[in-house]
């Protein structure tokens, strides 16, 4: 029996993007404790986040169709989406749909600030405010991992294949062709910011990407000590 038509729907630097993260936070999270077999790699894998994370702002304007901010942050098509969700009529999107959206900018922004709250720690409140916010961000992923878990089940959609290959089964969005590619210089910008990225970090932490420097170094060396993801 031939295998449903499949449409296009995420570009490769998108979902290599969302793994990565994915791994990359997994291992700022299970190196955060000093007695930790990992806690060498948490500061690298804060800068790497970091990294990525400059990634997806630039993807966001010229990366694949549903990859663009401008797809899916769609304030004005979030109560109706709501509305749906209480009467039993999820609808399937295409991309991101507009919670999905906003939800992303919740876990983007709070990755963001517990890199920014890790390079520049000098005391317990930074401290304090670190880890208050990768507490927020089990949060967001744990809600994450729950609404697209819900959303497959009840539009018979599965998201999370489709963050892995790319692709969704045609039959369920009739109408809808393959999403446009990304921009003619997507790439070679994306390369530029990356290595952009790296710099910057270097440049504030000549150590930032060596396993268990910070510790070797000892405490009270600031924020070029503390580039942690999480």
């Amino acid at each position: 029996m031939p295998s449903a038509a499949r449409i296009r729907v995420w570009d490769l630097p998108v979902r290599l993007f969302h793994w990565l993260l994915v791994a990359t936070v997994l291992i700022a999270f299970l190196s955060s404790e000093e007695e930790s077999a990992l806690a060498p790699w948490h500061v690298p894998a804060g800068w790497i986040a970091a990294i990525l994370l400059v990634f997806r702002i630039v993807w966001g304007f010229v990366g694949g169709e549903h990859a663009r901010f401008a797809d899916f942050l769609k304030p004005s098509q979030i109560a109706h989406h709501i509305t749906g969700l209480f009467s039993g009529k999820a609808e399937r999107s295409i991309g991101h749909n507009a919670l999905g959206g906003i939800a992303i900018l919740a876990l983007l922004g709070t990755v963001a600030g517990i890199i920014y709250t890790g390079a520049t720690m000098r005391g317990d409140a930074e401290g304090g405010l670190h880890e208050t916010l990768a507490n927020l961000l089990l949060g967001l992923i744990a809600l994450h991992v729950i609404a697209v878990v819900a959303m497959s089940l009840l539009t018979k959609d599965d998201l999370i294949r489709a963050f892995i290959t790319g692709t969704k089964r045609a039959d369920l969005h009739p109408g809808v062709e393959d999403a446009r590619a990304p921009a003619p210089l997507a790439l070679p910008v994306a390369a530029i910011a990356i290595a952009g990225a790296a710099y910057g970090a270097t440049t504030i932490d000549p150590v930032a990407f060596t396993p268990g420097a910070h510790a070797d170094a000892g405490e009270g060396g600031g924020g070029s000590e503390h580039g942690e993801d999480d």
